[in-house]
């Protein structure tokens, strides 16, 4: 058992878990769109809210054609935020889609220009556009780009931090970094983790009342010195 450098958190093997998780769930086909400018909506709109509410936003922009970076920079705030009312917080989201949009169009064109940027300069980018935080960041960068950065949410901390990899108040760039010198920096691997994670962690390692008897981690405690 090692200690990592840059964290100090103590290293226990997270591709053990990987690989427990991968056998027990099979590849979970990570991120549900159909083209980049999907992926990307997608992510920001995910913020703070379910899956299923970003879903019904979605149908409503294919259904009213506007999966395209050009339109959603033209269209007016206001009429973006009803198609996406849904998603929650639909003004604030609505301004965030368009921050993106209109910064690409001015500053690179389109979407194949912006992905020449190195994976630095394109996360150094991303932040940089107001309403974009490190996690959708960093899904943009993986389910969009391909490229090989981890995406630290709630349920990572929750399980690592029950499991003993991490602490409880484990910041994000220190997960990301821990996770980054444990696994292997690729996207695939990358993904199909985090999509493990966030399955592991709404079917059993629930924020109240954890269902640890169905967990395919409970048969590993020993190995990821978890208490009980």
């Amino acid at each position: 058992m090692g200690i990592s450098q840059s964290t100090g958190i103590v290293d226990q093997r997270p591709d053990r878990m990987f690989q427990t998780l991968l056998a027990a769930y099979g590849p979970q086909s990570w991120w549900p769109a159909e083209s980049v400018e999907e992926t990307i909506i997608g992510a920001i709109l995910t913020q703070n809210t379910s899956w299923k509410n970003v879903e019904r936003a979605l149908e409503v922009l294919r259904r009213e054609e506007m999966m395209d970076v050009g339109r959603l920079s033209r269209i007016e705030t206001e009429q973006l935020a009803t198609f996406i009312r849904s998603s929650g917080y639909y003004n604030q989201k609505a301004k965030r889609l368009q921050n993106f949009c209109r910064r690409l169009k001015d500053e690179h064109g389109n979407l194949s220009q912006l992905a020449t940027l190195s994976t630095q300069d394109l996360r150094d980018w991303l932040l940089d556009i107001h309403g974009i935080g490190k996690e959708t960041a960093d899904s943009i960068l993986l389910y969009a780009f391909s490229r090989p950065v981890f995406v630290v949410d709630a349920y990572t901390i929750r399980i690592f931090s029950r499991h003993h990899l991490i602490k409880e108040t484990s910041g994000y760039d220190q997960v990301q970094t821990y996770i980054h010198e444990n696994l292997k920096p690729e996207a695939q691997t990358y993904n199909e983790f985090h999509a493990l994670l966030v399955r592991t962690g709404k079917e059993c390692c629930r924020r109240k009342h954890p269902r640890c008897e169905n967990c395919p981690l409970t048969g590993d405690k020993a190995r990821y010195n978890v208490q009980g």
